[in-house]
């Protein structure tokens, strides 16, 4: 099996770093955390509690699909966590590096508010959470990826995303 590129996604909260991380060391391939690459300007915008516009989002979503292509190019694969909310920012995705994978963690967001209550030093309030939902455009049946609900631990969480990944 060659190295596959991988977009860990979803709203915030989901568990999309400590998945990802997980997945990485499972396919054994680098990892990257898609926050990283937001410019200081939209993380000033989102812990100010303001949503991102689509216009603070293409530079970011070009970025990390700079990275995937770099990984694609150099057959090493990759994790990176991006929320990819919607179709056309998982398009973006696409057209940097295609072949690219997406991992969906979904949960209610009932358990993912709670989640996030509990969590510390992240720059997202929880306040964003209805707006994250209200953007998310689920993986259609021609995308390539899978859904992995975020109902168990993150071990099995990673060990159900690294099965489909190397199934498929």
């Amino acid at each position: 099996m060659s190295a596959s590129t991988i977009v860990v996604m979803g709203v915030s909260g989901v568990g999309k770093t400590t998945i990802a991380r997980l997945l990485a060391e499972r396919l054994d391939v680098p990892f990257a955390e898609g926050d990283d690459f937001h410019s200081a300007a939209n993380v000033a915008k989102m812990s100010a509690g303001t949503p991102l516009e689509d216009a603070d989002r293409w530079p970011w979503l070009a970025a990390i699909g700079g990275w995937l292509r770099e990984r694609q190019t150099a057959g090493t694969g990759g994790v990176v966590t991006c929320s990819a909310l919607r179709r056309a920012y998982r398009d973006v995705l696409r057209a940097a590096a295609p072949g690219v994978f997406f991992v969906h963690l979904d949960g209610s967001e009932e358990l993912v508010a709670e989640r996030m209550g509990e969590r510390s030093g992240h720059f997202m309030p929880q306040k964003l959470l209805r707006s994250q939902f209200a953007t998310l455009e689920p993986l259609e049946s021609d995308e390539d990826g899978t859904v992995v609900d975020v109902g168990g631990t993150p071990e099995e969480l990673a060990d159900v995303a690294a099965a489909r990944i190397r199934a498929r």
